[in-house]
């Protein structure tokens, strides 16, 4: 599978009753008590009358919501709300494309949710299981049922509508300037908007408003298109405005900002052999930016030198479809290749070919990557085998800690398991991007076929 970004299945059907009046459904997650066990994706069988359920007590929150149509692609809006934040319940703002089964019908989603507290899970659920145990012998005419939300207000989405032509292949917000927008759409065309003011009406709304008064109209400030379709897009952390787009014909170009709010978007940079999939710009160094390919390649750039790349290495062994650079150790590059395979770069030492870790533990294409903002040691991935993954390369096996949390109700780790797998996050299916909040630590949203989630597990 050439792109594994991209969905081949047929987009879900509309949400219900509900959804239709706010074109989106929210929900939290509520939880239920099963033998603490490990059960892995393609490894352990499942029963027909066997049903898989989650440890309430492993999230410190967990949400769920939907648009009319799957997103292959969305970003966390950087906010003025203050970081680090840790306080429930937490305010964040998201965007994201659809892909809906007419090209018509597709938009781009700018959302505020609000109120997203703890629910029922954290040491709420733990304390909720004492109390059970302690409360053994009430009668079933006492008991009260509680609301899903563990008695907190529910969850508030307020939402504008952009209304695109054509499926949106990926989206980005610019660091510097969170309002400004790239647009990939499966045309060949992508497109930068501001929605400055947009994302301004949505902070000072109070209630969420209906469909009708959500849809806004966005005219681009600039637009560029590329002889095909493509996927990868990223903007330069260092300097304000600087884009590099990339296609599945193997081209790279770079947008660079200039007066009265155009580009000027430069001539190609060759050097892959197939489609280009992914792109991250250095944090540290404004000029340089890498690259991967289908060709199995990582390459890095410089570009005051577009005829060819610096550096190439013959990252995996299959497709490479995803890296991400990280912020805080700018050595250390992840890749997340078509066999399931996650592989660490140290920069320093990149023409050499050697990986510093290797991990073979999705059983799918590897579909999103990213290092976590506020942890230069910690990465998550995400892979067609619907599972997305937090790691943690500083963690080593412990057996004897391991021991001794048995008792509290942990279940053991099987022996297979990279001791370096902080957490498993399961339940979406056909996962496609994810993405940490850089203003609330701990906190990942993430995009699949079924809709996004956002949580934060109780251990980070």
């Amino acid at each position: 599978m050439r792109n594994p970004k991209k969905t081949t299945a047929k987009p879900k059907s509309k949400s219900s009753s509900k959804a239709k009046t706010n074109s989106a459904a929210m929900d939290t997650d509520a939880p239920s008590s099963s033998a603490p066990a490990v059960w892995r994706p393609g490894v352990d069988p499942l029963a027909e009358d066997e049903e898989l359920d989650y440890d309430p007590t492993a999230y410190d929150c967990l949400h769920r919501l939907q648009l009319d149509w799957p997103s292959l692609s969305f970003d966390i809006i950087k906010d003025d709300l203050g970081a680090p934040r840790s306080t429930f319940p937490h305010t964040m703002y998201m965007v994201a494309g659809t892909q809906a089964e007419n090209a018509k019908q597709n938009y781009l989603a700018f959302l505020r949710l609000e109120k997203l507290g703890q629910g029922r899970h954290g040491k709420k659920a733990k304390k909720e299981e004492e109390d059970d145990e302690d409360d053994d012998m009430s009668s079933e005419e006492d008991e009260v049922e509680e609301d899903d939300n563990g008695g907190e207000e529910p969850p508030k989405m307020h939402y504008r509508t952009v209304m695109n032509v054509g499926g949106i292949n990926r989206v980005r917000t610019c660091p510097q300037q969170p309002g400004l927008v790239a647009v990939w759409v499966e045309n060949g065309q992508v497109k930068l908007l501001d929605a400055t003011k947009l994302l301004k009406e949505l902070s000072e709304e109070t209630e969420p408003c209906n469909r009708q008064r959500a849809k806004a109209d966005l005219r681009p400030l600039h637009s560029y298109t590329h002889t095909t379709e493509g996927f990868a897009v990223d903007w330069s952390p260092v300097k304000s405005g600087r884009l590099a787009t990339g296609d599945c014909n193997n081209k790279i170009h770079v947008w660079e900002p200039q007066e009265g709010g155009r580009w000027q978007v430069s001539g190609a940079y060759n050097g892959h052999s197939g489609s280009v999939e992914d792109l991250q710009w250095s944090p540290t160094e404004e000029t340089v930016f890498a690259s991967c390919s289908v060709d199995k390649s990582i390459r890095v750039w410089d570009t005051r030198e577009r005829t060819k790349p610096m550096i190439t290495v013959q990252a995996h062994d299959s497709d490479v479809n995803v890296i991400s650079w990280n912020r805080l150790v700018s050595y250390m590059m992840a890749s997340g290749a078509d066999d399931g395979t996650l592989r660490i770069w140290d920069l320093r030492a990149l023409s050499q070919g050697n990986h510093v870790s290797h991990f073979a533990f999705h059983r799918g294409s590897v579909t999103s990557v990213e290092w976590c903002p506020y942890e230069g040691s910690m990465l998550a991935s995400a892979g067609e085998d619907n599972q997305l993954a937090v790691w943690d390369l500083a963690l080593e096996r412990d057996p004897e800690e391991e021991e001794a949390l048995a008792p509290e109700g942990n279940a053991m780790a099987p022996e297979d398991l990279p001791a370096q797998l902080l957490f498993l996050h399961a339940g979406q299916k056909d996962l496609k991007e994810l993405h940490w909040h850089s203003q609330v630590p701990g906190v990942i949203a993430s995009t699949a076929g079924d809709g996004f989630n956002v949580f934060k597990a109780s251990n980070m």
